[in-house]
């Protein structure tokens, strides 16, 4: 479950703690002093606000004293993609990042968080909008691994792509009609990029990256799970860096 905090103090004190607050939800109309208070701390720290009806905060409430404001807050604090670069430096090792467009169901976050850790790779990158954030979920369903593998999350994937081009990292997506990856050269500094089982990668990012590869498949459904499509292409990355 998600990690909420409620009410006008408590919220406020969050924000102005540090504490990394994924969405703000006001009640819809809501505009007297506290409130604005509260909406510019979040903006401030680039928190994604929404404005709802009583009934939707009054669902997700747990102490039915929300005051009109209730923040979904991350149970794990992001790092930042320089995090994830000095890692990969410090492990003397080419940069291994795996990001993830449009992923909004916890357990497959969490999933593909451990898939990360256990494949080596030296982070994880999500955007900010149209995904799920580092809920408690998250945390569990990653089995511990969020504690040694850095996830940030980015306003724009898209920009953080071409950013870290100029830094000689290259990036493959997965999608069902690239190159099948055991033909492809997937050493080297390199980003994997995932998208959700039903729309896959956005045109967009799709676009920024340099190539596409596949997962050759033999049964009668198109798709993996995106976790369970993250773990063979992160480990068909191993497999050819321990090989080469």
């Amino acid at each position: 479950m998600t990690e909420i905090i409620e009410g006008r103090n408590a919220v406020l004190e969050a924000f102005r703690s540090g504490k990394s607050v994924d969405k703000l939800f006001i009640l819809d109309g809501c505009q007297d002093g506290p409130v604005r208070t509260i909406a510019r701390e979040a903006r401030k720290h680039d928190t994604i606000v929404k404005f709802v009806p009583k009934e939707r905060l009054d669902s997700m409430s747990e102490t039915g004293a929300h005051q009109g404001v209730i923040a979904q807050v991350a149970a794990y604090d992001y790092s930042t993609v320089e995090d994830i670069l000095k890692k990969a430096e410090e492990k003397g090792e080419p940069p291994f990042i795996i990001l993830l467009d449009n992923i909004e169901d916890p357990h497959n976050l969490g999933a593909i968080i451990r898939t990360a850790n256990l494949a080596g790779a030296h982070g994880v990158i999500i955007p900010k909008h149209r995904a799920v954030g580092l809920t408690a979920t998250v945390a569990k369903t990653s089995a511990g691994a969020l504690n040694y593998t850095p996830v940030a999350k980015v306003a724009n994937l898209g920009q953080t792509i071409d950013e870290l081009k100029e830094k000689g990292i290259w990036f493959v997506c997965a999608d069902m009609d690239g190159e099948v990856m055991y033909r492809q050269n997937l050493t080297g500094p390199i980003g994997l990029v995932i998208g959700n089982e039903g729309n896959g990668v956005s045109r967009l990012v799709k676009e920024k990256c340099d190539f596409t590869t596949a997962i050759p498949m033999q049964g009668d459904i198109d798709s993996l799970n995106a976790s369970v499509a993250a773990g063979v292409l992160a480990f068909e990355i191993v497999r050819q860096r321990m090989s080469k």
